[in-house]
């Protein structure tokens, strides 16, 4: 009966989630502020603010994703989303409240009482998302889900990262392309993930799952990345794509490159006494050079020199990736690592125009000759700058493999704007307050120091 309503019980604790968090905030302030609980320009004003930045928030961080996301990252979304909504709309309130009675000037007013207001919308955010989270999954049971790839194919990393949402998917059959009874596999099962397979190998299952009515998923290949770039368009009655190779315009560039040179400088200087602290703490414990310098490639492949604070012994900073439990890494660069405060210092890069702020990847020189030597494509992500952020740096991990960082740079290309730096910038504030998961690092060695 339950799954019958599935949409609007889901709806209704949305509703729950936003009315906790917004009566939260209302109800408290208003006995310092009465006006606040009647209809007034104050209240509508900062009611206004917070509605507008909690929405805005909710599309750059996700929402109450219950069923589709683990409670954890819906409770840090929310918690972040709800916190930049009350600080501004506690800044609204501040200016509204400008009167004689404070001398006519800005006062920023009861900041313990914002702070026992935002301790208990959090109270309210994990209470609701593990209550909505277990009901949901407590009626609906994993999906009997299906991989098809080739033989020969690695299908193990993809087995481990859809095996951490046990309670989505239950992945029950690995089918070959060539198998007589792939399409009575496909019937057997609700979800189907379709994995590395050529565009021409899988146009015929996807048209399959299609009419069978099965969730699918496949990995990205390049013409799936051109076409996220492109718009439809209509020649009479006829439908096309049109994607556009030209890149960014002149004013995009223009725009880019003051955002850069702002965020750069401003995150120097909010960052000053951390980088401070972190250069006095490397050189304390071993002596050696604070910073750690490497020759990366960025936009046409230029050659600079990436600055990074050193995380590694002295004699272990050569090319080769990081790897669980290694003893190359100092006492202080596992914690600026797991922090990403070993990044900081390419803000300079920023700065120099070696990099933007938000990119693809700087890459080593010798990874960027051995990935496109097994992946020609590779070298499309040149076209853009190297970036302090991006999709690689939020979404992927140390140990992600070549080809899906390749796949995620060359989406931020395709799909560039303005927009997407904002939203990417404001994303890699919660990957930095949870960064367990994307400084996993490498089972086995490679030729990278990261």
């Amino acid at each position: 009966m339950l799954k019958k309503f599935r949409n609007s019980i889901i709806l209704f604790l949305r509703l729950a989630v936003f009315l906790a968090c917004a009566g939260s905030f209302f109800l408290l302030f208003g006995q310092e502020f009465p006006f606040l609980l009647v209809l007034s320009r104050t209240s509508i004003i900062t009611f206004t603010t917070f509605v507008m930045v909690y929405a805005l928030m909710l599309r750059v961080y996700g929402g109450y994703d219950i069923g589709q996301r683990k409670s954890k990252p819906i409770v840090f979304s929310l918690a972040l989303s709800v916190l930049v909504a009350d600080l501004m709309a506690h800044f609204f309130l501040c200016i509204m409240n400008i009167t004689v009675i404070n001398g006519g000037q800005f006062v920023y007013e009861n900041p313990l009482l914002l702070l026992v207001v935002y301790l208990l919308q959090v109270v309210w955010i994990v209470a609701l998302t593990y209550f909505g989270n277990g009901m949901y999954f407590r009626f609906h049971k994993p999906q009997k889900s299906l991989i098809i790839t080739r033989r020969g194919e690695d299908v193990e990393t993809l087995v481990r990262r859809v095996g951490r949402f046990k309670k989505q998917y239950c992945i029950e059959t690995i089918a070959y392309i060539d198998q007589k009874d792939v399409l009575a596999q496909i019937d057997a099962h609700e979800a189907v993930f379709i994995y590395n397979l050529a565009i021409s190998e899988r146009t015929g299952l996807i048209e399959y799952c299609y009419e069978r009515k099965k969730d699918v998923y496949y990995s990205l290949e390049l013409p799936d990345v051109v076409a996220l770039g492109g718009t439809r368009v209509m020649f009479d009655d006829k439908n096309m794509m049109r994607v556009t190779m030209r890149g960014m315009s002149f004013e995009q560039r223009i725009i880019k490159r003051l955002m850069d040179i702002a965020i750069a400088g401003l995150g120097l200087l909010i960052t000053s006494p951390i980088l401070l602290i972190t250069a006095v703490a490397i050189k304390l414990e071993d002596g050696g050079p604070v910073f750690f310098k490497q020759n990366r490639a960025t936009y046409a492949g230029r050659v600079f020199q990436v600055i990074k604070f050193r995380s590694m012994k002295v004699e272990g900073s050569v090319n080769r990736s990081v790897t669980k439990n290694d003893d190359r890494i100092t006492k202080v660069g596992r914690v600026i690592r797991k922090f990403r405060i070993d990044e900081l210092p390419q803000l300079i890069n920023v700065l120099r125009s070696d990099m933007s702020i938000v990119g693809p990847r700087p890459e080593m020189l010798e990874n960027v000759n051995k990935y496109t030597a097994d992946l020609p494509e590779f070298s499309y992500r040149l076209r853009a700058k190297a970036g302090l952020t991006g999709y690689a740096q939020i979404y992927g991990k140390y140990n992600t493999s070549p080809k899906d960082k390749l796949i995620m740079d060359l989406t931020y290309i395709a799909q560039y704007s303005i927009k997407l730096d904002v939203k990417l910038i404001l994303r890699t504030i919660l990957v930095l307050l949870t960064p367990e998961e994307s400084t996993e690092a490498f089972e086995v060695k490679k030729t990278e120091e990261k």
